[in-house]
């Protein structure tokens, strides 16, 4: 069967009872036009109906009978991906019609004042070859470039996804002049961890607002809004269109930082969006709430924007300093920048994420599988720096160039394979193990580290988990050494007093037990 560049999956039954016969010939004709114009660069693209019988069966797969079957759903698109051995992986519709994979929250606890979400929602298992399962950690090593254009949950006429088709179709690479200013905006708490995200960014640096602390939030002006990086990290709350700011840790007010009603007509086209806030890429109805308005990462699509990387529900990153939901983004930035497609941006992202630490803690393992990219993957915003021998006569003689995007893509996917290989065969991760109980001593050190935070003894919620690192113990054998590696992890999780409002706050802090000595102390909070 021949290869192909790019893969479209998606469910037309799904899309059918939403939109009717004629809605769903006017996203047949709009995905036609996307193909047509990735066929004018260089790419050859194909739809497949995961819920088509034949469709399936030419690809030696099963159909999608019921669309919410996460395992059907990730079984169809495995066959298809293994039969078409696509570079991009292009999930079209919301999770009404592909649903996200629903993999197991370490952190839950079925508590509306904690970590209550019982599932991390998001795209990750389809970006590996792995089979279908419920554990995050089964799925640390990624290797498939995937992305996702959302129609609107629960929509009834076709609108939201014509469009953002039409943006897909018409997306133009821009030097990298153009993404050389960013739009940072910040809760005042944590200001020194994303001044530090955005340093890494290189040349693309811009002006950091702050909420509480800039007067124009969230009315913010077309030139505050025109650079075409946004880096955001503030508070979020599920099914609300707006993100919110915070003073310090002891502040109960948070005010409104950004709002989906305020962009209206202020997106650049071509604006690429990494929030760490908690649900800033939820795919909610907004028909179920009282205020009807879809979630601010559909307010930046529609508006112009190429992609919005973001998470599905309750995130979590330090006051200070860069880590989990810091990371994850500031990776997606960083690879971006040098000319990646926005999924293979992520997925560089994703594998450097896992290559930092031998050993993927709880609050690793959720960020991991929680963000996910809304936008064609395959959609390149950054034209990459050119090296001199690409720009000489012989190089072109000699080089094939099939197509009018960055040369070398084979090489790239078979070291991101590679990679994704490697990180399943290398980093362990630690697993709830409800027969555990951090000693007295680790308990005493967990509130001392939480305290401080706002987090009482009457609230506190103590979880242990066990290390599963069978690879660090097969390397020590072939090495023929006997390594100290950690063997539990403690933490403490609970909320932090509040006097209401959509915004959740809550801390965590673990311990990294190794020879029942504390060996790391890590405190997160909820973005």
């Amino acid at each position: 069967m021949p290869k192909v560049d790019k893969l479209i999956v998606t469910n037309f039954a799904a899309l059918r009872e939403k939109y009717g016969s004629h809605g769903v010939a006017a996203i047949r004709r709009a995905v036609k036009t996307l193909v047509d114009a990735d066929t004018e660069r260089g790419l050859s693209t194909r739809l497949v109906d995961l819920g088509s019988r034949p469709a399936m069966h030419t690809l030696r797969g099963l159909h999608v009978d019921d669309r919410g079957d996460d395992r059907a759903n990730k079984e169809s698109i495995d066959s298809a991906c293994e039969a078409l051995a696509p570079d991009y992986l292009l999930i079209l519709g919301t999770t009404d019609v592909v649903p996200h994979q629903r993999l197991l929250n370490p952190l839950f606890r079925p508590n509306p004042d904690y970590d209550d979400d019982r599932y991390a929602l998001g795209d990750l298992p389809y970006a590996c070859a792995a089979p279908y399962s419920q554990r995050i950690e089964d799925f640390r090593g990624p290797t498939r470039v995937v992305g996702r254009l959302p129609d609107l949950t629960g929509a009834r006429e076709p609108s939201v996804l014509l469009r953002l088709l039409r943006i897909a179709t018409r997306y133009r690479t821009r030097p990298a002049e153009a993404y050389g200013t960013c739009f940072g905006l910040s809760a005042s708490i944590w200001r020194y961890s994303t001044a530090e995200s955005i340093r890494h960014l290189g040349p693309a640096q811009g002006t950091l607002y702050l909420s509480p602390g800039s007067r124009s939030a969230p009315n913010w002006t077309a030139s505050q809004l025109a650079p075409r990086l946004h880096f955001i990290n503030c508070h979020g709350a599920t099914a609300d269109p707006r993100f919110f700011g915070q003073r310090n840790s002891q502040s109960e007010n948070y005010p409104v930082a950004h709002a989906a009603r305020h962009l209206d007509g202020l997106v650049s086209e071509g604006t690429v969006v990494a929030a760490e806030c908690c649900f800033g890429a939820e795919l909610y109805d907004p028909c179920r709430f009282h205020h009807q308005t879809p979630g601010i990462c559909y307010a930046y699509l529609v508006g112009g924007a190429y992609g919005f990387l973001g998470s599905s529900t309750i995130s979590y990153g330090p006051s200070r300093g860069n880590a989990r939901a810091d990371l994850i983004c500031r990776y997606f930035f960083e690879r971006l920048l040098l000319g990646a497609s926005l999924g293979r941006a992520l997925l560089e992202a994703r594998q450097q994420f896992v290559l930092d630490t031998p050993l993927l803690h709880p609050s690793d393992l959720k960020t991991l599988a929680q963000f996910s990219l809304l936008g064609d993957p395959s959609i390149h915003p950054v034209a990459p720096e050119r090296p001199a021998l690409e720009k000489a006569p012989v190089f072109e003689r000699v080089v094939s160039r099939r197509s009018a995007l960055p040369p070398g893509r084979e090489l790239r996917r078979d070291r991101l394979r590679r990679t994704g290989s490697l990180l399943v065969d290398t980093v362990g991760a630690v697993r709830r193990a409800r027969d555990l109980r951090p000693p007295a001593s680790v308990r005493r050190v967990l509130m001392a580290a939480a305290r401080p935070s706002g987090l009482t003894a009457a609230r506190a919620h103590f979880i242990s988990f066990a290390v599963h690192d069978p690879a660090g113990r097969r390397i020590d054998r072939q090495a023929k050494v006997r390594a100290d590696h950690p063997s539990a992890v403690h933490t403490v999780i609970g909320p932090v007093h509040r006097r209401g409002g959509p915004i959740k706050r809550i801390v965590l802090v673990s311990a990294t037990m190794q020879d029942r000595r504390i060996v790391m102390l890590r405190r997160l909070h909820s973005r």
